[in-house]
């Protein structure tokens, strides 16, 4: 098994795969803490890891991505420290097999460069990638399979919050589906305004790429809203929550086995 860790600003995606078929044993999702310690988020991780009866020593090797610099370097001396062995991290000059057409390919974000490292392998090209977390990102692969760039928005729940804190009248709410576009109350109206909104976004932002490009693309979703907001989007959209895993698997798989040709 492999240990597959995704840092983001709100959650880690802690999980196992398998890497002979990319098959997640299990994953589970912890609030990013920038107070923790190394020793602290090794406890964690262990914890989680007993309740799945897997111990340190069934574990292969292990990945990190990490978009939250500050906490980077505790989640994996953490991580090190419970598998006794070093780890992989995705960071510039790692081995991808992506060819990044950006102004500065070192700016591009690990979350986006492992979702198109998974999203290549197994959607091909072109691709949109749209990962829908504290940011709404999405990202365009060429038919000549290139990493062009992409767009970087205001996610659902920073939106949202940016309103009721700007807003003194505004209630916080939970994010759903309201029973109806046309909302009558004020919740009802803002959870509409949410997440039909943001699912409008992603149709039209969409279009104006497919325009841009000169031709139509798969598209492909993932990250903690999807599953709430892409099925209200009038574009054919996959929903993979298992995206970043395959990625970080597929990684490691290029980098261990170069590392171990090296050696």
């Amino acid at each position: 098994m492999i240990l597959t860790v995704d840092v983001g600003n709100t959650n880690i995606v802690f999980g196992c795969t398998k890497p002979e078929n990319y098959e997640t044993v299990f994953e589970e999702r912890l609030v990013t803490d920038l107070r923790k310690t190394a020793i602290e988020y090794a406890i964690t991780f262990k914890t989680i890891l007993d309740l799945y009866k897997i111990k340190p020593e069934d574990i292969e090797g292990g990945i990190l991505s990490s978009s939250v610099p500050p906490v980077t370097a505790q989640i994996k001396n953490g991580i090190e420290r419970l598998l006794g062995k070093s780890i992989i991290e995705v960071c510039p000059g790692i081995k991808t097999g992506v060819d990044i057409k950006l102004d500065d390919p070192s700016q591009l974000g690990p979350d986006l460069l492992v979702g198109a490292v998974a999203g290549l392998a197994q959607y091909g090209a072109p691709l949109i990638l749209i990962d829908m977390g504290t940011a709404t990102t999405i990202s365009v692969i060429s038919k000549d399979r290139r990493f062009l760039g992409g767009m970087i928005i205001p996610g659902v729940r920073v939106a949202l919050e940016g309103l009721t804190t700007n807003a003194a009248h505004l209630p916080e709410i939970a994010i759903e589906k309201p029973a109806k576009l046309i909302a009558g109350n004020t919740v009802g109206a803002m959870q509409s305004g949410s997440i039909f909104g943001q699912a409008c976004c992603v149709d039209g932002m969409i279009d104006r790429i497919w325009e841009e490009l000169g031709y139509e693309t798969a598209v492909v979703a993932s990250g903690g809203f999807a599953g709430t907001v892409i099925p209200n989007c009038k574009h054919k959209i996959t929903v993979d929550a298992e995206l970043l895993p395959k990625g970080l698997t597929i990684l490691y798989e290029k980098n261990a086995k170069h590392s171990r040709k090296q050696n």
